[in-house]
């Protein structure tokens, strides 16, 4: 994979007005000239559409072709987005964490349709026992939220959060529908790859990027968290009160996903140290848009982080349908989410990634080889935004 600086153009640096005159946000990076709408798009996301600090990297073929930073990261635009800034890209990490799974089926550790209860005795408790691996991946395990009332300081410690989870009576039969595990994803797969891997997710993380050069992370050490840009949420960013007490069913278990313990989608704690440092792979993975688009053009290359049968299944719908969680009918794959024309990764059939919160998104289209990345600070809501699209549209209409 060739990712050399060196055979990219020369750098460009542009200084983009933002709608306060006396403002000027900078946007610097490298950028191929056949590539100029993605620079362009990228630049009109501050100038135009509310962007505050942002990275945005693609790779066609294992070649750099857009390595652009710009903004600042936070609020006051006092400091300028730099090359290795590092921010939250929420659920841009559950395929990474997924990822970290699947090389374990490869390496014939542990099989897909394996009950997680073959290696994690404790999670067969309230009729789990039928739960797979396949299951926990396509978010059918039937566990996406702990009914145990927990803590944020229960938050920090791994243990007790796989220990809530594992003894949660599942909220439906596994296997028999799909609700998306939007933060519960981490500690369950997490902790299947913690058993059978030998090592915390962050750790067996690190062997995988670590021969990309790809700076993304689970459970970010503190002496690199001088580098993350905070994250800056439309609105308060906290959340009101939630009486569970006047919820059932479905709905119950929505807010509890959220909001048990009540920092589980970061609000109120996504800027401390303890979020940083914690491991809570769906949600609190960090990185720069390089590290993201490097690992996605890795799984480009025919068997080098996952074998081509197993990263195609991995790839392809495993379950369709409504979802409660996100209140919209939804397709899941195997940890990566299939293209969709609701969550598009581009015009071709094939392509595969995942979004984050507020808009990061990292995937790869097999078909292009295009590879791409993008990561920002200001939360918007959903994962499809104004911005994501204009640059996913303007790389493809570069090639």
């Amino acid at each position: 994979m060739d990712t050399g600086i060196g055979r990219r153009p020369s750098p460009v640096l542009l200084r983009i007005r933002w709608k306060t005159p006396s403002v000027e946000t900078p946007v610097r990076g490298a950028c191929d000239p056949r590539f100029d709408p993605v620079r362009e798009e990228f630049a009109r996301n501050f100038a135009e559409r509310g962007e505050v600090g942002a990275g945005v990297c693609v790779l066609v073929e294992g070649r750099v072709v857009v390595d652009l930073v710009g903004g600042w990261t936070d609020d006051s635009r006092r400091q300028a987005w730099q090359p290795d800034t590092l921010v939250d890209f929420y659920s841009v990490g559950k395929a990474i964490v997924a990822l970290l799974a699947l090389r374990l089926v490869d390496r014939g550790l542990i099989d897909l349709d394996d009950p997680i209860a073959s290696v994690w005795p404790e999670f067969a408790a309230g009729g789990k026992g039928g739960a797979t691996l396949r299951h926990g991946l396509c978010h059918r395990a039937g566990v996406p939220a702990i009914r145990e009332p927990l803590t944020d300081d229960d938050l920090w410690q791994w243990d007790r959060m796989a220990g809530a989870l594992a003894a949660t009576d599942p909220w439906w039969e596994p296997g028999t529908r799909h609700a998306y595990h939007t933060n519960t994803y981490g500690h369950l797969i997490g902790e299947i790859v913690r058993r059978v891997g030998g090592g915390t997710c962050g750790e067996q993380l690190r062997a995988v990027v670590g021969p990309l050069d790809a700076d993304v992370w689970f459970g970010l050490p503190l002496p690199e968290q001088h580098r993350c840009a905070d994250v800056i949420w439309v609105g308060s960013g906290g959340v009101e009160h939630v009486d569970f007490d006047a919820l059932s069913g479905d709905e119950l278990m929505t807010m509890l996903s959220y909001f048990n313990p009540p920092g589980y989608s970061s609000m109120g704690v996504v800027n401390t140290g303890p979020w940083r440092s914690a491991e809570v792979p769906s949600t609190n993975g960090h990185g720069t848009a390089r590290g993201v688009a490097r690992i996605y053009a890795a799984l480009l290359e025919p068997d080098r982080l996952l074998s081509a049968d197993l990263l195609a299944e991995a790839a392809s719908p495993q379950s369709t349908g409504f979802c409660p969680v996100l209140g919209e009918d939804a397709t899941f794959g195997l940890g990566f989410t299939p293209t969709t024309p609701r969550r598009s990764f581009g015009p071709n059939p094939g392509s595969f990634g995942h979004f984050g919160t507020g808009g990061a998104v990292g995937f790869a289209d097999p078909q292009s080889g295009v590879a791409f990345g993008y990561v920002m600070n200001h939360v918007i809501p959903r994962w499809q935004s104004t911005r994501n699209r204009a640059l996913i549209g303007a790389v493809f209409d570069s090639l």
